[in-house]
């Protein structure tokens, strides 16, 4: 067996690909896996570290940051534009030693994530000092910012993707797919405001009244709702693509998952239950803690079926938050049993139990529900 070192080594002399090195990793990983492995080797593998030595080196790329920051701080002050861009350029030249060469998936991740923010930092600066937004005073000067903020979003968001993508083609660092997902989310959100504004314009569209602005509200939720189908769909087609999970597609699945869950659990909420957190109002009765229920077991046979708990665990996570949000902030009486109590006691018992047996819950669950042809496309139910 040929260690990870002399793999490393033989990319670096030029004797294989980095593609290849990897290639060579996953058809390791395939041949010590058995179909008699217990669920510790079955679990969702999500590559976010590399060992010990990819901590240690995340950790030395942090300080270089913040001293390579400082440095610039000092010597070109008053310039972030520069700055921003040589933080992206620098990112850039570390990844090619750290992410190309040794593949380290931490510091990977680290150092794209320094890439995107730099970026956008330096295109920010640029829309500001081209468009010169400033916060309205008057309804005039809001009605005026029409023709900056298109452009200005056009060119942050737009640049953001484009910037991931191309960094992405270079390096394959799974995150960026998420970065890329929550910029075109934004996108979209953008356009469609531009669209509605420029129906109010022209007439085609009525100005919403201040009594009809909870509707209009509950109706800026399909925006939401319809990005986060779009990109739970991209999502679902990656993992059917790589049912095994051995490619980089996998762990792009893994963060478009995360993305994607909130923007489903928060407007099916409010849909359901006719509850809204954002805004506080949230008593919920017994008939909305009945619909929570049946959202969270439907977001859980989805999870178990596409076999991700990237999906359960955000889903998990806003609906036990939500649940402590409403008790703490309930004034009902306190004999009772307040509903969201059995909603934080479903979502403990759910996270412990799925923790224990995710695979055999899968075996249970899932084939005996979906007909062959389903399960066929999706990842392998393991025995």
């Amino acid at each position: 067996m040929i260690s990870a070192q002399t793999l490393d080594n033989a990319v670096v002399e030029g004797v294989i690909s980095p593609a290849q090195r990897d290639r060579l990793h996953q058809m390791e990983q395939a041949l010590t896996l058995s179909p008699d492995d217990d669920d510790s080797a079955q679990d969702e593998n999500l590559r976010l570290i590399g060992g010990g030595n990819d901590l240690f080196v995340t950790v030395g790329i942090v300080l270089l940051t913040a001293g390579f920051y400082f440095v610039l701080s000092t010597l070109i002050e008053n310039r972030p534009i520069w700055i921003a861009g040589l933080l992206a350029g620098f990112s850039w030249l570390v990844a090619e030693v750290v992410t190309r060469q040794h593949r380290m998936k931490l510091s990977s991740t680290v150092l794209s994530l320094l890439f995107a923010g730099s970026i956008a930092a330096v295109l920010l600066l640029v829309a500001d000092a081209r468009y010169t937004i400033r916060m309205p005073e008057s309804l005039w000067q809001l009605l005026a910012l029409r023709q900056i903020v298109g452009p200005a979003g056009y060119l942050v968001l737009g640049g953001v993707i484009a910037a991931a993508a191309i960094y992405f083609w270079r390096f394959r660092v799974p995150i960026l797919a998420g970065v890329v997902a929550i910029a075109a989310t934004l996108l979209a959100f953008l356009q469609t405001a531009l669209i509605l504004y420029d129906g109010v314009a022209a007439g085609s569209v009525a100005m919403p009244q201040i009594e009809e602005m909870p509707e209009l509200l509950r109706a800026s939720l399909y925006m939401p709702l319809i990005c986060g189908l779009v990109v739970f769909a991209i999502a679902v087609a990656l993992d059917i693509h790589d049912r095994e999970r051995r490619t980089t597609w996998s762990d792009c699945a893994f963060w478009l998952h995360v993305v994607s869950a909130p923007m489903l659990v928060h407007p099916l909420f409010i849909m359901a239950t006719g509850q809204d957190v954002v805004l506080g109002n949230i008593e919920p009765d017994t008939s909305a803690t009945i619909m929570l229920a049946l959202l969270i077991a439907s977001f859980v046979y989805v999870a178990l079926a596409i076999d991700r708990r990237s999906l359960l665990v955000p889903t998990l996570a806003y609906f036990g938050s939500l649940g402590i949000y409403y008790l703490v902030n309930s004034t009902a009486n306190t004999t009772g049993v307040p509903p969201f109590a059995l909603i934080l006691l479903v979502v403990g018992a759910l996270i412990i139990t799925f923790g224990a047996g995710w695979q055999h819950i899968r075996r249970l669950i899932v084939r005996p529900t979906l007909p062959t042809s389903v399960l066929n496309k999706l990842p392998p139910i393991k025995a």
